[in-house]
Formats: structure tokens, sequence, C-alpha cells
């Protein structure tokens, strides 16, 4: 009888095992981009409540730039660092699926999303929340000096804003692989004479958006008043600026410089811990959580959930702005990064 009993009780271990049955889990790690601000944010409280309700404690591990944070994910695919991802976009997403980084899991909630946003996501991961990725300048020292902005892309390599722009490395820099390929969007094959143009223009390269945005915009006191950054910038300069009921943000948007960037979260391959991610990954996309987006990350939600006024009134959605396929993305992107740095020294 005692022998049967140990034969049974082994059975049961192992069919926990064989099922990844992930009894007693306490704690989950969500992977993200260095700009996601947990602590002593709306998005923390959130997460409090989601340990609230399931027992289960989020660790954020900041894994860098949205491309290293990619980078990463896919040299440890099947043995992650985590057990969700948030961040990673429409830009960067096929190099994750094509390495198996994720397990396909898309939340429930997602068949009342915009279906254009969830489909991107190829039925492997979940859209969290999306913006554009655009050029922003700095109102104040155009007016200062007497010049106007630039309203277009074409005009970016004008001579009048020589030495005047600062975008980030396609290859390090979530963003500035999307302005890459709005260049590539718009403008087709003549995309490299664009950038060497660009080049010739004194453009400057930073690794990351913080370098770029907190660094080298003048804004934040650097030399550049045109920098990449997003459509939804303005209200966070409105919010945290010299008069946060301003009729009119200090920095613009060139909306035709904008490519729509999409972010997703997903259950990483390997985890120990697949059905407590899966709820994560619910709760990430539920009101709960989706509500604290706007004012925390400066991006829109995918949920139906109020918008505060200040991006009512002044964030830039452009209409239709032209994009890329996940396919034609996943196909081009490697040669057209190794072509914008030969391109860009």
């Amino acid at each position: 009888m005692n022998n049967r009993f140990i034969a049974l009780t082994l059975v049961i271990l192992l069919a926990g095992t064989i099922t990844g049955c992930s009894n007693n889990v306490d704690q989950l790690t969500l992977v993200t981009y260095s700009s996601f601000p947990a602590a002593d944010t709306d998005l923390n409280d959130a997460l409090a409540k989601f340990t609230e309700d399931t027992g289960i404690t989020v660790n954020i591990l900041n894994a860098g730039d949205t491309g290293t944070m990619v980078t990463k994910a896919v040299l440890a695919s099947g043995n992650p660092e985590g057990d969700v991802m948030w961040g990673i976009d429409n830009t960067l997403l096929s190099r994750a699926t094509t390495t198996d980084v994720f397990e396909p899991y898309v939340a429930d909630a997602a068949s009342t999303f915009d279906g254009q946003l969830v489909g991107l996501g190829d039925g492997v991961v979940t859209p969290v929340d999306f913006g554009d990725v655009c050029v922003n300048y700095d109102r104040s020292w155009f007016t200062d000096n007497g010049l106007e902005p630039p309203t277009s892309l074409d005009e970016l390599a004008n001579p009048a804003y020589k030495g005047l722009l600062a975008v980030q490395h396609p290859g390090t820099s979530s963003p500035g692989l999307a302005f890459l390929l709005s260049t590539i969007a718009r403008l087709d094959d003549g995309w490299i004479s664009y950038w060497e143009e660009l080049v010739g223009n004194e453009v400057l390269v930073t690794n990351d958006w913080e370098e770029a945005y907190y660094g080298a915009f003048t804004r934040a006191g650097g030399d550049r008043p045109l920098v990449v950054s997003y459509g939804s910038s303005p209200p966070f300069e409105v919010l945290y600026g010299d008069n946060p009921n301003a009729s009119v943000a200090p920095t613009g948007v060139i909306e035709d410089t904008c490519y729509r960037q999409v972010e997703f979260a997903g259950v990483l391959r390997g985890t120990e811990a697949s059905d407590e991610a899966r709820q994560l990954v619910d709760f990430l996309v539920s009101s709960t959580f989706q509500q604290h987006i706007p004012l925390n990350l400066y991006v829109f939600p995918v949920a139906d959930v109020d918008l505060d006024q200040v991006f009512v009134h002044h964030a830039v959605i452009p209409e239709t702005p032209p994009a890329l396929t996940p396919t034609e993305i996943d196909t081009g992107r490697a040669e057209w990064v190794e072509q914008w740095i030969d391109i860009t020294g």
C-alpha cells in the first residue's frame, strides 16, 4: 500500500512537470525598456493592484532601450531573463517572432481592440499601446532665432536647418528605427540620398531616445531644436513645463515625419510560470492598468478608456501615417540598418 502511494505521488509530480504546472508562484519578472517609469507612478500602483488580486509580486527588469531589450531577448530565447516582456514594437517584433522569443498568447480582451493593431501581433503577442514617432521642434528656439520650423520631411535636409536635428541610431533605438522606416516608407529608393543629405546637414546621432531628448534637445539644455520623439510628447511638455495650463504646447510636431508605432506585451518562451504570465498580460490590457498609460508613458492605450484633456488638446495623431508591413520590415531591416551605418559613418 505504501509503495502504491509513493508511486501515485511520483506520477502526480511528473504530470505537473510535464504540463508545465507552476504552483505557488508568488513573483513574476516584467522585462521592459529603460523609459518605463514603474517606480513611484500610477503604473506601480496599478501593478500593486495585480499583486493584491493574485498574491503575485511583479518585479521590473530594465533591459535598456527597446532595441537592446530585444537583442538580449533574442540571444536568450527559450531561457528568458523574465516572464513577460512589455514594449516590443512593430518595427522589431518580427525579429523576436522569427527566433521564438515568445510563447504565443493573445489576451481575450484584444477582441475588443482595433483589429489592425491586434493583427500586427500575428497571434503571438497582445497590443498594449500605440503612438507615432515624429520629429518634434522647440517653438521658443525658432521664435527667438527668427526661423520658421520645417513642415515636412524634405525640409529637414534644407541648409537652413543645418546642425539642428538629433536622431537616434536605428540599430539600438526603437524610435530611431521608426524614423528610418518613415524615410523609407515615404521616399522608397530615395531614402539613401536623403540620409546622405542629412549627414551633410550635420545631423546628430545618439544611441537612444533619452540621450537625444534629455541631452541634445534645446528644451533640456542641448543645442538641437529638432529631435526625433513622439506625437504625444507635447502634452508632456505642457504638464511639466512652466505653464501646465498652456493653450499651446512649447513643442510642436512635424506631422509629415510621423511613423505609427504599436507596442506589445508577450509571454516569454521558457518561463516557468506560464499561466501566471498570461494573467499578467491580461492585467496589462485591463482598464485598471490602461487608464494610466497616457500620463505615464505618453502613448495611447488600446483599451477604451477616457483620455486626459491635455492629450485631447495637445497630442498629434496622424490619420494615415505611412507604414511598412511586418514582412517588409523583417526582409529589409538588417540591410537597411547596415546601409544607414555606412551612410552616417
